[in-house]
């Protein structure tokens, strides 16, 4: 028997980082809404890795985190160690990556859903959902029945979960919860074409049982820079990882057990991720290859449980400990928890607007691995876009719609709606054309404003946002007009570094042009420069460095958004649109992009069909001008 159970204007299906951040975006905007979770305790929890950002990853918690979102603040308040990746390279690259206390990062989300006004979290199963003229209809495992305005599917790897241990397969969610087996059923019902997607995840192992005193130790940065613009207190570094390798025994073990392997016996039917591979995956796909490394991490301040990052595994239990044992410092390791892999349902994206709305089902939306991709800070940015949407629709309110020029946050919406995916997304640097006006230190300039116009940024994050931008603007004008004389001391500076010494006076910013020096090199010979803190500095020279380079990138930019403002009319038939190829047609027909510019970035659609596009749309009078 079923009850009414309550009216909501927006209801998230998930508790994880999309749900998480889809909840509050909606809550904080004013709608009454409820989060549904299978298991309460699986509210944020990091069934993988015990990290949040990396390459690209650091990215889009950065831009979420000046959007209004919670993953950086709250990964700033469980940090165990940091390290900013890519330090070598070019600051487009540059990125953030924090082990964290993967129990204390599930406890303070849970706890921000619980006190957030607005804001219902519930534990269920929703095992139903319908459409109801204009509105939906949620039913739970226990008969209670809500009336919705808006939908939020974010059911990560729960959805049709399926447990792979070697020859033992069993339905099953992460971390030994339960799986979401009836909810399918209602999705198929409504035409939402779904499809199976695999991942998988290391073994936990027991601290005391390895041996840690002959690897490389890792350690974190000093000082540490937070994910959160609003963080005025760096976390510390309190832990070490450690650095190991596999060897030719390793590969030998696994090679011999590979015939008891689900993923190379057929078993798993799921795509795996193409850039995370099982340890099984990289002896086969890098034959060549005579070890691969693992790092050792820890999954809390107060546990003993150890990550082996990069050696995910589906092989059974036997086997894993057999080769993990073949590995330096884990010559007696002890097992807490047994790698596996997850099999599960997840949708095709290419049936979503860049708003993350289905098309033909307005008021449901995707996000996360729902939307086939992978990564915890991928979901929690398509949650916070899904969640604000989905409050912004029913508020009558312009939607939030990210272009891959502003963001990684676009950049992965657009790459999502527009190609689809064969196997579960990964957001790297490589993916964007706009990676050097992108980075992650001006993701604050890029998207504060948005989310200040949204209504998540408060009256005091906006004032210290403009302060830091006028802080900038004024340290750019002093490097242009500061002038230092050829003294023996600057010479000795600029020689030391390896580049030519000055015979006349010479600008500062011309100095900071040279790729050789840096703000801290000049320190001594710079006694005007104002006491700021160093991300006012990093900002400027970064400026100032790729200054040409910046401005080419910025043409680009802004002829890319000028073929979005192009739109296409949602009814255009392409089928009638002579001189296009049969090719083009159909994938047009498929992915529906809603401007000239998500049509020129579908997969088989090339210059010339963009071209006979324009041409078609200005003669029938479509074209919507700028």
């Amino acid at each position: 028997m079923s009850y009414q159970a309550g009216k909501l204007d927006v209801a998230v299906i998930g508790a994880g980082h999309a749900g998480i951040e889809a909840g509050l975006a909606a809550a904080r905007l004013g709608c009454n809404t409820a989060v549904f979770t299978i298991n309460l305790d699986a509210v944020g929890n990091c069934p993988c890795n015990p990290s949040i950002g990396g390459t690209a990853k650091g990215h889009l918690v950065r831009e979420l985190d000046a959007l209004g979102g919670e993953m950086g603040k709250t990964a700033d308040a469980c940090t165990l160690q940091s390290r900013m990746l890519n330090r070598g390279k070019g600051p487009a690259v540059h990125a953030l990556r924090a082990q964290i206390d993967r129990r204390r990062y599930a406890e303070i989300m849970k706890q921000k859903l619980e006190t957030c006004p607005n804001l219902l979290l519930k534990q269920a199963e929703v095992t139903a959902i319908r459409r109801r003229g204009a509105r939906w209809e949620l039913e739970t495992q226990l008969g209670a029945v809500y009336d919705c305005g808006a939908v939020v599917l974010a059911t990560g790897t729960f959805l049709g979960g399926k447990i792979f241990v070697g020859e033992v397969s069993y339905d099953g969610g992460p971390d030994g919860m339960f799986p979401a087996k009836s909810l399918t059923a209602s999705l198929l019902d409504l035409g939402i074409s779904l499809r199976r997607f695999k991942t998988g995840t290391p073994a936990r192992v027991l601290k005391r049982s390895l041996a840690l005193e002959g690897l490389e130790v890792q350690r974190g940065d000093d000082p540490v820079t937070p994910f959160s613009f609003e963080t005025e207190t760096p976390p510390e570094n309190t832990v070490v990882c450690w650095v190991s390798w596999t060897n030719s025994e390793t590969k030998r073990v696994i090679l011999e057990n590979l015939h008891r392997s689900p993923l190379f016996g057929g078993k798993i039917e799921g795509v795996g991720p193409r850039y995370c591979p099982s340890i099984e995956d990289k002896v086969v796909r890098f034959s060549e290859k005579p070890r691969h490394q693992l790092f050792i991490e820890p999954c809390g301040a107060n546990t003993e449980e150890m990550y082996l990052q990069g050696m995910s595994s589906s092989l059974p239990e036997d086997v894993q400990i057999a080769f993990y044992r073949t590995i330096p410092g884990l010559e007696h390791v002890e097992l807490e928890r047994s790698a596996y892999a997850i099999e599960y349902d997840c949708c095709d994206p290419l049936q979503l607007t860049a708003a993350l709305e289905f098309r033909d089902l307005p008021g449901l939306y995707g996000a996360g691995q729902f939307n086939g991709s992978s990564g915890y800070e991928e979901a929690a940015a398509q949650g916070f876009v899904a969640g604000a949407n989905a409050a912004l629709k029913l508020l009558g309110r312009e939607p939030l719609l990210l272009d891959r020029a502003g963001s990684y946050i676009g950049t992965l919406i657009d790459d999502l709606i527009t190609k689809g995916v064969n196997d579960p997304y990964r957001m790297m640097t490589s993916r964007s054309e706009y990676r050097l006006v992108l980075r992650q230190d001006n993701a604050d300039e890029r998207l504060t404003p948005i989310g200040r116009r949204l209504g998540l940024i408060s009256d005091r994050r906006w004032e210290k946002f403009q302060e830091k931008q006028r802080r900038k603007e004024e340290e750019r004008e002093r490097a242009e007009r500061t002038v230092f004389p050829p003294t023996e001391a600057l010479n000795a500076i600029l020689e030391a570094k390896g580049t030519s010494p000055v015979v006349t006076g010479v600008r500062l910013s011309e100095l900071l042009r040279r790729p050789q020096i840096s703000y801290r090199d000049l320190a001594p010979v710079d006694p005007t420069r104002p006491d700021w803190p160093a991300e006012v500095f990093e900002a400027v020279e970064i400026a100032l460095k790729y200054e040409g380079y910046i401005r080419r990138q910025e043409q680009d930019i802004a002829e890319a958004r000028r073929l979005e403002q192009k739109k296409i009319p949602a009814d255009t038939d392409y089928g009638k649109i002579e001189n296009l190829r049969l090719e083009a047609r159909e994938k047009l027909a498929r992915v529906r992009p809603e401007n000239i510019g998500q049509a020129s970035r579908v997969s088989g659609v090339s210059p010339a069909d963009i071209s006979v596009l324009l041409i078609w749309l200005t003669a029938h009078g479509k074209e919507m001008q700028p």
